[in-house]
């Protein structure tokens, strides 16, 4: 992946950014794609958007280092623009590769994009975010990006609440089975007649 050449990406870049974390884990986050600074050292989350999802993650109890965290692309398109379909195409193997190994239960999607590469036509993410999707055992919540939230401050709200509701969903998912139900007692022999004759 760090000298992939599948896309025209790869002649722009400073660093492919595959992802950090733990693999496997129980969480995964997917993103959009690198930007300036994840880009120059090479891995995710690290700008700004990076320092607002860790305070969101710290807000539910998480730290990065207790999630898997990645993008659809592994390399910053110019300018920071909005992938182009070949683009995620090109990336598409990687990303779904990077769910089979990291085997998660819950996969935050960050973004319009991301949720258009992971839940295709489920809808927009201003009508969808903060809810759970369950897809072959995976769960899903899209939320909005913490960048849309740096660029519009009305989303800050709508974040939060988000992430609150993903410490919910985690609480469900997460949960440790309840333990058995113990075996109701045997019934009580029934009393034999002793012959002393």
């Amino acid at each position: 992946m760090l000298a992939c050449t599948r896309c025209g990406l790869s002649a722009t870049r400073t660093n492919a950014v595959p992802g950090t974390g733990p693999c496997p884990a129980e969480i995964m986050i997917v993103g959009e794609a690198p930007g300036f600074n994840e880009d120059a050292q090479g891995k995710p989350f690290v700008g700004q958007a990076g320092k607002l999802l860790d305070t969101l993650l710290a807000g539910i109890g998480l730290r990065r280092e207790d999630v898997y965290i990645t993008n659809v692309l592994k390399c910053r398109p110019p300018q920071n623009r909005d992938p182009m379909p070949n683009e995620v195409e090109a990336c598409a193997n990687y990303l779904n590769w990077q769910l089979k190994l990291v085997e998660p239960k819950v996969v935050i999607v960050l973004g319009r994009h991301a949720l258009e590469r992971l839940l295709p036509g489920h809808g927009p993410i201003s009508r969808v975010h903060g809810q759970m999707v369950d897809r072959a055992g995976v769960n899903y919540v899209a939320v909005y990006h913490p960048a849309a939230a740096l660029h519009n401050g009305s989303l800050v709200n709508d974040l939060q609440a988000d992430f609150l509701s993903v410490r919910r969903y985690l609480d469900q998912v997460l949960a440790p089975p309840p333990p058995p139900e113990p075996e109701p007692p045997a019934p009580p022999a029934p009393p034999q007649q002793l012959n002393l004759i």
